[in-house]
Formats: C-alpha cells, structure tokens, sequence
C-alpha cells in the first residue's frame, strides 16, 4: 500500500476531498490531508480562488511543501485542482517520490 500527500482543490479542505481521503484509507493506503488554508473552506470555487489570491499562490505552495518535510520522502503525491501546484512540484523535486496523481 502506498503513503499519500493528498493536497485540497480551492475551496479548502471540504467533506469531498476528506471522503476521497477516507476511501483511500479504507483500501488500505495512509492519506495525510495538509489544510493549507488554516481551517477555512469556501462555498464557491471563485471564493477559494480569491482567497488563495489573498494570501498567495506561492504562499499556499509553499504550506504544501512545508506539510511535506514532516513525512517521510517516499510518498505518493496527489491533489485537487490548485492541489496540484505543490503535488507535482514536490513529485518532480523531491528525492523519493513514489508518483503522482493530479487530478
């Protein structure tokens, strides 16, 4: 089974992402799910989008990276939409990288 950093879409770290998450563990993999907003989630993908403008698309970037330090390097890497930003990033730098799913 596989170890995976499941980075959220732009409305935050909704009950959809963290169902998929769920069904990831439940076959058997360890999901971590990094809230790279701080607890907040947005109705609408142009609220997400504006807040992620707000605190920065390097900054939000740069929470998933930071997220990533604290595991072990031999990870799946996956995200949602904006997700993808720091998912593909660490999948192409990081020593150690398992994939990636970029959905």
């Amino acid at each position: 089974m596989a170890e995976v950093l499941l980075f959220h879409h732009a409305q935050g770290l909704t009950p959809g992402v963290a169902a998929f998450a769920e069904e990831l563990r439940t076959a058997g993999h360890t999901v971590h799910t990094p809230d790279l907003y701080d607890g907040r989630t947005f109705a609408t993908l142009a609220e997400g989008l504006a807040y992620a403008e707000e605190i920065g698309f390097d900054e939000v970037m740069e929470r998933g990276i930071r997220a990533a330090q604290e595991l072990p390097s031999e990870l799946v890497y996956a995200g949602f939409s904006l997700g993808v930003l720091p998912a593909q990033r660490l999948a192409q730098t990081r020593p150690g990288a398992h994939g990636a799913l970029l959905f």
